[in-house]
């Protein structure tokens, strides 16, 4: 255990009550708040404890919190992964594993996929569980609302049974299959823990003899962009960027399909663009 940073743990948690609006907590705004941000009552609500504790640890002279204490705040205060981090190092503790990746959609994230209308898009978890996609994306990954949440995987439908051989004879399909178990592995180091995907690499070992080839290679990395050519069987050939973007905060990553301007790719998800907006 390192020293606890009174004053650094005290400005912290001011910092992020006063950044928090009510509503992000579930909280009604009110039309008496004379500061912006939570009320330090509402905060020791939220994590469980006595006002009279939280002041003293606002004002730097409480007890040493307990990692209890400590993840009870983080909850309460939204903190992010490395905020988390922050706060429990600040306490004198060391940060706890993360048991496994996040699941929950950010609201920011989930309106920025619902603005990108000529753009398909999908929000998948460190293990590739799809989370959230836009309109345009259910024209590649189809309705997955029909699925139950554990059969939107992209790594499980890249290595089903239903896929034929020949759609292995693709380079680029072959690069974006080793670059997605490469990354897999990473969040299998990361997330040791985590059940689910355990329970994910397992599966496939046991039903794809080409996952378990390339997992026995132990490449470790993030996604790189990759070219995809597909021949849809309503749009017709297709030809798009598949570009990863990893989101820090939540460990996530946002896939989208980026055709280059002017092409008959670019032409076909603007009209599809038009047509849901019809």
């Amino acid at each position: 255990m390192s020293t606890l940073r009174r004053d650094e743990l005290a400005g912290f948690l001011r910092a992020r009550r006063a950044g928090l609006r009510p509503a992000e907590v579930g909280l009604p705004d009110g039309v008496r708040r004379r500061t912006p941000g939570l009320r330090r009552q509402e905060v020791a609500q939220l994590a469980g404890m006595s006002i009279d504790y939280y002041i003293r640890l606002e004002q730097g002279r409480g007890p040493h919190p307990s990692r209890q204490v400590l993840a009870a705040l983080a909850r309460a205060l939204l903190l992010t992964r490395d905020e988390r981090a922050y706060l429990f190092r600040v306490a004198g503790e060391s940060p706890p594993d993360a048991t496994g990746p996040s699941r929950q959609v950010p609201a920011g994230l989930r309106h920025l996929l619902d603005a990108m209308t000529e753009t398909p898009a999908f929000l998948v978890d460190a293990a590739y569980g799809v989370l959230a996609w836009n309109r345009l994306a259910a024209s590649f990954v189809g309705d997955l609302s029909t699925l139950p949440a554990e059969e939107r995987n992209m790594v499980r439908h890249m290595f089903g049974a239903a896929v034929p051989e020949s759609h292995w004879d693709d380079a680029e399909v072959l690069r974006f299959a080793r670059t997605s178990v490469a990354d897999l592995r990473a969040a299998y180091g990361r997330y040791p823990a985590d059940p689910a995907i355990a329970a994910l690499v397992t599966e496939l070992l046991g039903t794809s003899p080409r996952f378990a080839a390339l997992w026995a290679q132990h490449e470790v990395g993030e996604r790189r962009p990759t070219v995809k050519r597909v021949d849809h069987p309503e749009l017709g050939p297709l030809e798009f960027e598949c570009r990863v973007l990893h989101v820090p905060e939540t460990d996530q990553r946002l896939i989208v399909y980026v055709a280059a301007p002017g092409t008959p790719s670019r032409e076909v998800f603007r009209r599809l663009g038009a047509r849901a907006d019809a």
